[in-house]
């Protein structure tokens, strides 16, 4: 008899869950409120279209929510230094290299970032651990350019 009883439960609860499914989806599509956490695509895409104050707020959720998430902390970084948070933007580069040392963006942002302040040995110092890692890649040449120097 037990077997029975928990044979019913069961098939209840999934009637239950079943006649409940498309409610909940109806709910959220027409919903504002239960907005989804914002993406790094969306993030990304903000920065790609140089809409650095629009992208920050999605960039601070997923850094928040995202701890360990070193290419969200390079675009923070990115999107900060772009808008003149230079400080803003050294923490988010250290945090992102501290995630992944050889985080290619990083590296090559952060060298951008040490020009703007006068850091040119520090920006070499970047260049030079890109080269190393990559060699020829668009991030040392990019770093490379911005110096000044061949790479």
């Amino acid at each position: 008899m037990p077997h029975i009883l928990s044979f019913v439960l069961i098939g209840l609860f999934g009637l239950l869950s079943m006649a409940l499914d498309p409610l909940m989806a109806a709910g959220t599509e027409e919903s504002s409120e239960a907005d989804p956490a914002p993406t790094y695509t969306e993030a990304k895409a903000k920065i790609a279209a140089e809409d650095y104050a629009g992208a920050l707020p999605l960039l601070d959720q997923l850094t928040k929510d995202q701890p360990e998430n070193a290419d969200a902390w390079n675009l923070r970084g990115y999107a900060n230094r772009k808008l003149g948070n230079m400080d803003v933007a050294a923490v988010s580069y250290t945090t992102a290299l501290k995630l992944n040392p050889g985080h290619l963006g990083a590296l090559e942002y952060q060298g951008e970032l040490y020009l703007e302040l006068g850091q040119t040995d520090a920006a070499m110092s970047n260049l030079k651990t890109l080269q190393g890692l990559c060699g020829d890649c668009e991030e040392a040449n990019e770093l490379a350019e911005a110096i000044g120097v061949k790479s």
